[in-house]
């Protein structure tokens, strides 16, 4: 049996978010915050979950946590995400790779676009602020 792996999240995975207990419950402990290299967009799945792609163009860095996780939990994380969202390698800002969460193209399709806030959490807290919570 493999060892753990390196999962980097950049949603509701996060810490203190809707579905960190996901990652708990699988026996993940958080590592560090870390963001990708500047090829990655992100968007908001109507305000519920963003979705991230990598890029060929330069388009943004985007934050991210990195969790060390059983690797036979991965699958138990992937299977209670949303449709869309599945695992795939991501590179950091300092060009490592580690496994992560990413959306697939036709998920993000007339969505908007939230890169230029630099990650969910900071998009998340722009909606509080915006609906006064």
């Amino acid at each position: 049996m493999p060892g753990p792996v390196h999962l980097a999240v950049n949603g509701t995975l996060m810490r203190g978010l809707e579905l960190n207990q996901n990652m708990l419950d699988a026996g993940a402990a958080f590592v560090r915050e870390d963001r990708t290299d500047t090829h990655y967009r992100l968007w908001s799945v109507d305000d519920v979950h963003p979705a991230m792609i990598r890029t060929r163009e330069e388009r943004g860095s985007v934050t991210l946590e990195i969790w060390e996780v059983p690797a036979a939990s991965v699958a138990q994380i992937l299977m209670n995400e949303p449709a869309g969202l599945s695992v795939g390698k991501i590179v950091l800002a300092d060009g490592s790779t580690v496994l992560g969460v990413l959306g697939e193209p036709w998920l993000v399709e007339d969505k908007t676009e939230i890169t230029a806030f630099g990650g969910w959490r900071e998009y998340a807290g722009s909606l509080a602020s915006r609906r006064g919570g």
